[in-house]
């Protein structure tokens, strides 16, 4: 009986790169580890589409391919590197912990990468250390890999990302607070609001923003509301109170969709023309976080912000959570408008809310 593992295996010797090809691709299809040694050496085949095929196999072969795998990231050629690294990014085995620690120092960003996202795999903590420099890697892929590593990890990391915040890095502070924000660890609460009103620069200090949103800690409410105070944070800090949904920032929300806590120096949007401010987008903002809130009180400035074209929509979409509550305003309101548009909002609200002509 014919072995059609030696035969494929054989076939890779071939001097036509299409039959090289088929007979990489066909090996991965058999998954016998005795192709694996075959398909490593075919990642130095001339042809781009072999080495891609031997990829794939030693993928699909698993876990046999690992130990090869893992001396291949210190091979002479950093073809061989990239590509081992690429399969371990998707096996991600612990057996070659090792070597993937030591492929975070590699001059080649794409096995940086690579070892930073089979880490992320492996989640084991011996890697955090070895990570946090890579918040500063001069490559943004190796720094947004190295960011989810360092997340999916998880608990572990959490203090090498708070000493973090105090590096003389921006880079390095901006995507540790990106990863404690994705972590949502109530243990980076505190520090990342003395870093909102102490860190220098302010694309680290929108990042605090939104990662105390995503955090969702009540602590976070007062520091936020305080934190509207400055241009550049209010609109953040108001999508972060509607994410917290603490019903303490109820009034300050329908005072910016009203309009009567304006700052006296809104920007105007780049692109916009005169007639829109970072304000008019605030206020949508404000319309959408009342909505998340669910608070009752919020429904009034809500039905009047239909009246406005910039938070017409977000006001109509945000009355919709409320139900039947808002039922008889919005007819009230439908009975006594001929604004189309308007009408149109109300109409698409009260559907939503499970009204229908003629039922009461």
């Amino acid at each position: 009986m014919a072995d059609a593992v030696a035969e494929q295996i054989a076939a890779l010797k071939d001097e036509d790169w299409a039959i090289r090809e088929e007979a990489a691709a066909m090996l991965g299809t058999l998954r016998d580890p005795r192709a694996v040694a075959p398909l490593v050496l075919m990642l130095q085949d001339s042809d781009r589409a072999v080495r891609e095929a031997a990829i794939g196999s030693l993928t699909a072969i698993g876990a046999p391919s690992v130990p090869a795998l893992g001396l291949c990231l210190s091979d002479s050629h950093l073809a061989v590197q990239e590509a081992a690294s690429a399969v371990l990014a998707c096996i991600a085995d612990e057996r070659v912990l090792a070597q993937l620690l030591a492929a975070l120092g590699n001059k080649d960003w794409i096995v940086r990468m690579h070892a930073a996202k089979a880490l992320g795999r492996i989640k084991n903590s011996e890697a955090v250390e070895p990570l946090i420099p890579l918040l500063q890697d001069k490559v943004k892929a190796v720094r947004e890999e190295t960011t989810a590593a360092l997340v999916a990890i998880g608990d572990a990391a959490i203090p090498s990302l708070l000493t973090a915040l105090a590096d003389a890095d921006w880079l390095v502070r901006l995507h540790a607070v990106e990863a404690l924000g994705k972590m949502k660890s109530s243990a980076a609460v505190e520090p990342l609001l003395s870093a909102l009103f102490n860190d220098r620069d302010a694309a680290v200090r929108e990042d605090i923003v939104r990662a105390l949103g995503q955090i969702g800690d009540g602590r976070a409410v007062e520091f936020l509301m305080l934190a509207m105070k400055e241009p550049g944070l209010r609109l953040l800090a108001v999508e972060a109170l509607g994410q917290i949904g603490d019903q303490r920032a109820v009034p300050v929300l329908i005072k910016v969709l009203e309009g009567s806590d304006q700052p006296p120096d809104s920007r105007v949007i780049a692109g916009c023309g005169d007639n829109w401010s970072e304000e008019m987008v605030t206020m949508a903002a404000a319309a959408r976080a009342l909505g998340a809130l669910g608070d009752e009180a919020a429904i009034p400035s809500l039905i009047r912000a239909l009246r406005h074209t910039i938070t017409r929509a977000d006001a109509a979409g945000s009355l919709a959570y409320f139900g039947s509550k808002v039922i008889a305003p919005l007819l009230t309101m439908l009975s006594q408008e001929t604004d189309e548009n308007l009408r149109f909002h109300v109409n698409e609200t009260l559907t939503k809310v499970g009204w229908r002509p003629g039922r009461v």
